[in-house]
């Protein structure tokens, strides 16, 4: 870090967790630090329940978290703390997305139909970027869902139909019913423009810190933005990151402040 930066980005997963824990209380205490003296944002391919279950219980110092930006899904969806967590600048799909995006899997469940009473509740979900479609509906029973394609060998079918009929989107699947379909292109560069763009902080006076910024890795995008990066093997490492930036951030103070 040759000079002191505007905000500092950090990956979740690998960087400051690991796997399905919680953040770790020393962790959890050098975030609530920086915090205090510099403006942080947080990055994950997750959705927002992912930064509710394992980061967000850990911040006590609430005056604080006004310096914090979370970006669910690597950055479509956008959280500021305003005495409340509040979304802002979505990037929801249009009418016409959405329209689109139905009528090819429409197509598709036409080529393999299914059982319409086993079907209960919605099919189609829409949110932010995403659209999630749940075979036998979003309110069929658990044990249906998981009996229904266990091999995954119907939703690889829809898949490669949906692949070819959907231009700039693709679809996964997810759970034991699921195909999510998403736009293409989004990864942590997605994220940090649009941190460029909302809080018009120049790319080089970012930072960037992540476990996977080599090549093929889901940080690697961050490389390619002019941000500068840090790479971090595991989470012992970010936290001795994390402590030169905080004694930086401490030291500049200081020489603000001048002489006492």
């Amino acid at each position: 870090m040759r000079k002191i930066k505007s905000l500092i980005v950090f990956d979740l997963d690998g960087t400051l967790v690991n796997g399905d824990t919680v953040i770790d209380t020393e962790m959890a205490d050098l975030l609530n630090k920086m915090l205090e003296i510099t403006k942080m944002a947080v990055i994950s391919g997750g959705d927002w329940p992912h930064f509710e279950k394992k980061l967000l219980s850990k911040f006590t110092e609430k005056q604080f978290l006004k310096n914090l930006i979370i970006l669910p899904v690597n950055g479509t969806k956008y959280y500021q703390y305003r005495s409340g967590w509040i979304e802002s600048h979505p990037e929801d799909l249009n009418i016409a997305e959405k329209d689109k995006i139905k009528d090819d899997l429409l197509k598709v469940l036409y080529k393999s139909p299914m059982d319409e009473k086993k079907v209960i509740g919605e099919q189609f979900e829409f949110k932010g970027n995403d659209i999630i479609f749940s075979a036998l509906g979003q309110k069929a029973p658990e044990k249906a869902k998981q009996d229904f394609d266990p091999t995954q060998a119907k939703r690889k079918e829809m898949k490669m139909a949906l692949d070819e009929a959907l231009f700039d989107y693709s679809a996964q699947i997810e759970g034991p019913d699921q195909i999510v379909i998403s736009k293409t292109g989004i990864d942590k560069a997605h994220g940090i423009y649009k941190l460029h763009q909302v809080l018009a902080i120049k790319m080089h006076r970012m930072l960037y810190i992540g476990n996977a910024l080599f090549k093929g890795g889901d940080d690697y995008a961050a490389t390619t933005t002019g941000v500068e990066c840090i790479q971090v093997k595991n989470l012992d490492e970010t936290k001795i990151v994390m402590q030169t930036i905080i004694a930086c951030l401490n030291m500049e103070h200081k020489k603000r402040l001048g002489p006492t």
